[in-house]
């Protein structure tokens, strides 16, 4: 019996090593501390850095445009400059506001593109203002009129438990900051504020728009173990901080069971933690093999994960390479060709297959 298990992890050791060495990196170009990251061209990627800057990075030639803005943000912890996304012309921003008093929020402005300088007007804004510089989230994806936003509790455990507040939520508002009128406050949970469309989260840095059913997907970290990668789902709750999602508290005490019904369960979990990060669903032609499948990006793990999850009783995980590019913070996909693009904790890098 040991024999077949050494055999079977070395087998699969050995996959895992031949298919990373068919993959190629190239650094593009070095950055501080970048955090989102969204093409707005075939050669054009915009991208936040956390400290305060917007730039704009050509991946044919690596050179690099600072954009001036308006944003009132301050860098905070793990706050800052956030998510950025590119949508028909205008540019949408994830940001730790300053709200005065040593308060921030985690908020949403909307600018139209210009390459010399982003005047951003506020659609939304997290409330209520907290003391706080942990657990941000935060990630932006668009399906048609809609703009999903994911934003963290700040620290504050079972606030996300209370939809008359903000913090650990998936926001849902129309590109223009207005409020649809079938989110969950009006089709039942009078409770909620009207931005809200699912609670119970803490702090989740993945958000993402499946190219081929349209839903959307979120990762999500735990505390000591239990980051997930979960669907969104109007109107329901993923349970923080009654559930711990099989991790504990730091403090080393329990949380909370994984799941329990009533609550929202996850498609995949990870305990110990991985850091989850950016996630996508593959669409491309780069590697066309990989098409439908979920990339879920880490920082404490330094991996790329693959998922198989048509079947949810039976997710099929594989780890594409580890301790290749460092801590992986963002993850974007080229919209002609389906080449790969990391943010890491010091700039751009390429990944695509190794065809020599």
């Amino acid at each position: 019996m040991i024999k077949i298990f050494l055999f079977t992890f070395i087998f699969l050791s050995f996959i895992s090593i031949s298919f990373a060495e068919n993959l190629k990196f190239k650094k593009i170009t070095s950055l501080n501390k970048p955090w989102g990251s969204s093409f707005i061209s075939n050669d054009e990627i915009i991208i936040t850095e956390k400290g305060g800057k917007i730039k704009i990075v050509n991946i044919l030639t690596s050179n690099q445009k600072e954009i001036e803005h308006n944003l009132n943000f301050l860098e905070v912890g793990q706050g800052g400059l956030l998510d950025i996304l590119y949508k028909n012309n205008f540019i949408y921003i994830s940001y730790t506001e300053d709200r005065g008093d040593r308060k921030s929020s985690t908020s949403i402005a909307k600018a139209k593109l210009n390459k010399e300088k982003l005047l951003f007007k506020n659609i939304f804004q997290a409330n209520p203002p907290i003391n706080s510089g942990y657990h941000f989230g935060s990630r932006l994806g668009i399906k048609d009129n809609y703009l999903y936003a994911s934003v963290g509790e700040r620290g504050k455990g079972m606030i996300a438990q209370d939809a008359s507040k903000h913090p650990g939520s998936i926001i849902r508002i129309h590109l223009d900051g207005s409020i649809p009128k079938d989110n969950p406050k009006f089709r039942g949970k009078s409770k909620w504020l009207p931005e809200i469309y699912q609670i119970g989260i803490r702090n989740p840095q993945g958000l993402t728009i499946s190219p081929y059913d349209g839903k959307v997907y979120i990762s999500n970290h735990g505390a000591k173990g239990g980051d997930w990668f979960g669907e969104v789902k109007k109107g329901e709750n993923y349970g923080w901080k009654i559930l711990g999602w099989g991790g504990k508290n730091y403090s080393g005490l329990p949380i909370g069971p994984k799941w329990k019904p009533g609550f929202t369960k996850a498609i995949q979990y990870w305990v110990p933690s991985i850091a989850t990060s950016a996630i996508k669903i593959y669409k491309g032609n780069e590697f066309e093999e990989w098409n439908g499948h979920a990339l879920i990006t880490s920082l404490k793990d330094r991996s790329l994960r693959k998922l198989i999850f048509d079947d949810l009783l039976n997710v099929q995980e594989k780890i594409i390479f580890k301790n290749k590019i460092g801590r992986i913070r963002d993850i974007i996909i080229h919209p002609k060709n389906g080449k790969i693009f990391f943010l890491n904790s010091d700039g751009l890098y390429l990944m695509e297959k190794n065809k020599n």
